[in-house]
């Protein structure tokens, strides 16, 4: 490798790739030059995509199928060889004609960007608090996609969203950006590590492209058309002439935007291009400004049926929605502006100016007036000036060869005076050399400084997240340390006899059940303490009645709905103060052993008792009713028996 700068070249060595890589990132060139780009092998895409910002890959001996010797290039371009066989020989030639603008630049990715946002970890298996966190993330990342959504469109950047949406929020979000990576600088950022995970990855080409370094060719006059578009990952594309005649009708899917615009140079030069829904999306509207040519959208969103009647209208059957949707759009331009072009075309005919009606209309379409666009055409068509040969004149050759002698004096002058500035030059090139070696100690030093900063930074970030980490873990621990201190108290209570600790809900609903499932459980013979029953329903009832509790012990009445689910399986509500005291202590609560037992008992039998009033009731009620009965039909036949 050999670097050229400011007119010096100079050897730098052999390198690795890594080593390369690095001193490219350090120095940041205009132009990596190479003879050939395929001695970087299998490390081609990697080589490009970690070149830094502004710095361009050149191939110095052409496009491939058209690439020439490197030292013919060299003769040409007047660069002197010293050894055709010194490998330091062929890097200084690659730079020197990179230097003047020879060769072809290198390119392996579009001008567009994907920015993927899915979550940052796996969620693994999960109850209830699975679910939860679940849905918290696709929280986040729906307003993570949102942010990027509002970024983009604040900064007039045309993209298409695809987006997963799954429990109340978004699973995955995909950008398709039309712009390059160095134009999201500092609107996106990359992150990874957390709950949500963004990624940012530039477009790869299908096939590399190689762009001269110095203007191409002006491009030669091509047919004005009329071009529809309908994007997302199947792209459609139809194009339609100024006579309303399809010219063609095509659908791929994930086509770049490179390849779009390819695709439709191929076909001619869009006057129009259009879509078939309003507003336009980003992708259509930037395809347009690429062309310079006009916008069309309609007043609102064409409609499926809509579409199928122009289709019908023109005759034509297309292979899928997407070229249906494109054909649609170009074929509403065109009846947008017929009547227009019918009578410029009659005009045209009364002007004699028929075979230019084509090149008329294209400048009527893309904004002149009839007169400017006739006045354009005539005004290319007007024949050169002949140019008017001078005659010679008899010339004084006197005064030439003054003039001579003059200035061969100003050249010695000049040429002293240009001995004089070389010394000066000499002197600042030796200036130069060692400000430069004082900088790159100074660079060194520098990067050296950075870089232990930037581990210092790390372990300082590292030392914090674990000191995170501990405090989370104490506190876990001082809570199992509570639970474990309550369980066994309560543990110790059971055990003297004397009193039952009751299981305490400070209100009868399902968050308060779930943390008391999480902290101790509630199982089979479980005597419940609440504080507060208001507000409780069918379902825990159920709930309570399936995990086969012994009594509710309730501060406070009991709502009917659930007293009555729980009355049907003989599951006794004792009111506190009534039918049991409650003792409590500290953060138990306690009621003697005998008294909860003689009231269960004694609700046991009132329900029984209850049960069996309910049952003599209801046989009371039928010999009731058969007695009543009875008496109706005796009196009915004893008046038949009068009859």
């Amino acid at each position: 490798m050999v670097t050229w700068f400011n007119g010096k070249i100079e050897r730098k060595g052999e390198f690795t790739l890594y080593r390369l890589l690095r001193f490219i990132n350090s120095k940041r060139p205009d132009i990596v030059a190479i003879d050939s780009v395929t001695e970087l092998g299998d490390d081609l895409k990697k080589f490009l995509r970690a070149l830094p910002e502004g710095t361009k890959l050149v191939q110095v001996t052409g496009r491939p199928g058209e690439q020439r010797s490197l030292w013919s290039l060299a003769k040409e371009h007047n660069i002197r060889i010293t050894d055709k066989f010194d490998p330091y020989e062929e890097a200084k030639v690659s730079a020197l004609l990179a230097a003047k603008g020879v060769g072809y630049e290198v390119l392996a990715f579009e001008d567009e960007v994907l920015i993927t946002v899915t979550r940052g970890r796996s969620q693994g298996k999960g109850g209830w608090s699975q679910d939860r966190y679940r849905r918290r993330v696709h929280s986040l990342i729906q307003a993570k996609v949102r942010q990027i959504e509002e970024a983009l469109k604040r900064a007039d950047i045309p993209f298409d969203l695809e987006i997963e949406e799954r429990d109340y929020g978004v699973s995955r979000g995909e950008f398709r950006v039309y712009a390059s990576r160095e134009e999201l600088a500092g609107l996106v950022k990359p992150m990874r590590g957390g709950d949500v995970e963004i990624r940012i990855q530039p477009v790869e080409r299908k096939v590399l492209e190689f762009v001269p370094l110095k203007a191409e060719k002006a491009i030669k006059e091509r047919k004005s058309i009329i071009v529809g578009l309908d994007p997302g990952i199947t792209v459609g594309i139809a194009a339609i002439d100024l006579d309303g005649n399809v010219i063609a009708v095509y659908s791929e899917k994930n086509m770049a935007l490179s390849e779009i615009v390819r695709f439709i140079s191929e076909l001619g030069h869009p006057i129009i291009v259009a879509t078939d829904v309003s507003p336009a999306p980003g992708l259509v509207e930037k395809i347009a400004r690429s062309f310079k040519a006009q916008l069309f959208v309609p007043r609102e969103s064409l409609k499926v049926e809509e579409k199928n009647e122009l289709l019908r209208n023109l005759g034509i059957s297309v292979s899928d929605d997407h070229q249906r949707d494109a054909l649609a759009a170009a074929y509403k331009a065109y009846l947008r502006y017929k009547p227009k072009l019918e009578h410029v075309e009659a005009k045209l005919k009364e002007y004699g100016l028929w075979k230019k009606r084509n090149e008329i209309k294209a400048l009527i379409l893309a904004g002149y007036s009839l007169g400017e666009a006739i006045m354009k055409i005539k005004a290319k068509e007007k024949p050169r000036e002949e140019k008017v040969t001078e005659r010679r004149e008899e010339v004084d050759v006197e005064q030439y060869i003054r003039r001579i002698e003059e200035l061969e004096k100003t050249v010695k002058e000049l040429e002293r005076e240009n001995a004089e500035l070389r010394a000066i030059i000499e002197e600042q090139r030796k200036i130069i050399e060692k400000l430069e070696r004082k900088l790159e100690e100074f660079d060194e030093n520098v990067r050296l400084k950075v870089l232990k900063e930037r581990e210092i930074r790390a372990r300082d970030e590292r030392i914090a997240l674990l000191e995170k980490k501990l405090r989370e873990e104490k506190r876990k621990v001082d809570i199992l340390a509570r639970k474990l201190a309550q369980t066994k108290k309560m543990r110790r209570l059971e055990l003297s006899g004397k009193v039952m600790p009751l299981k305490v809900l400070k209100s009868l609903t399902w968050r308060d059940i779930e943390e008391l499932e999480e902290e101790i459980g509630i199982k089979k013979g479980d005597v419940i303490y609440v504080e507060n029953p208001a507000g409780a329903g069918r379902r825990i009832a159920e709930y309570l009645i399936e995990k086969k509790i012994k009594a509710l012990v309730s501060k406070k009445q009991v709502p009917a709905i659930v007293a009555q689910e729980l009355l049907k399986k003989k599951i006794p509500i004792l009111i506190e103060g009534e039918d049991v005291q409650v003792i409590k202590l500290d953060e138990f609560v306690v009621v003697k052993r005998e008294e909860l037992k003689k009231a269960i008992e004694r609700k046991i039998k009132e329900f029984e008792e209850e049960e069996r009033r309910k049952e003599l009731e209801s046989v009371l009620r039928v010999i009731e009713e058969y007695r009543i009965e009875r008496v109706k039909e005796l009196i009915r036949k004893a008046e038949e028996e009068r009859q």
